[in-house]
């Protein structure tokens, strides 16, 4: 299993750009080493034109790759097209599906199911307030065990670049490796669920 699975606090760091065309997150540990990269993956080069000058992010796939510090893939993060509520489906480095984080309400603080490969509930990722920048992740029981906060690096970066950070703090111990998984998943899951549709020029 990679170590990415076991460290309790990840920095996702995105590239600042004017504007998106690759989603690209350094995965960084406290001390601000670099510990693994999610990029985003399979896209052709129609589908980069089509992002730069419309606004149908929505409507297309999207695949992220997660890879450790040794460049092997972790997790495979797919976004199928939408139209209201998203689903993200994870797996992991071999192909396997070992979940899914699928949004549960378009209206007031935005919730995620965090669902196992057959469908059970393994917990819920919560948003905190209505602009969906902070979540709490809670296992099965309803109890906390990871939170995911939106870090800021100065409102000029952030009013006129495209990137976003996220911390990862994991506090519950003992849980099973879907649902370590899916909390995993889930630092920008979100972002790629909520986030992206209102990126690039439209």
């Amino acid at each position: 299993m990679s170590d990415l699975l076991d460290r309790d606090r990840l920095v996702f760091r995105q590239k600042a750009k004017l504007i998106e065309m690759n989603i690209d997150f350094a995965i960084r540990d406290p001390e601000g080493n670099e510990v693994g990269r999610m990029r985003q993956e399979g896209q052709s080069k129609l589908k980069k034109l089509a992002r730069f000058v419309t606004s149908v992010d929505q409507f297309m796939t999207h695949t992220l790759a997660v890879y450790d510090g040794g460049g092997a893939k972790v997790l495979e993060l797919t976004r199928p097209a939408k139209i209201f509520k998203s689903t993200v489906v994870v797996r992991d480095g071999a192909g396997t599906e070992v979940g899914r984080i699928v949004q549960q309400n378009m209206v007031g603080k935005i919730r995620f199911a965090l669902q196992g490969a057959q469908g059970e509930e393994l917990g819920s990722l919560n948003a905190e307030n209505w602009r969906a920048w902070n979540f709490s992740i809670r296992d099965g029981s309803g109890t906390e065990v990871a939170r995911i906060t939106k870090t800021w690096e100065g409102l000029a970066k952030t009013l006129f670049t495209t990137a976003d950070n996220y911390l990862l703090e994991v506090s519950g111990q003992g849980m099973p490796l879907p649902l370590r998984q899916l909390i995993l998943a889930s630092a920008v899951g979100v972002d790629l669920s909520l986030k992206q549709d209102a990126r690039g020029l439209g």
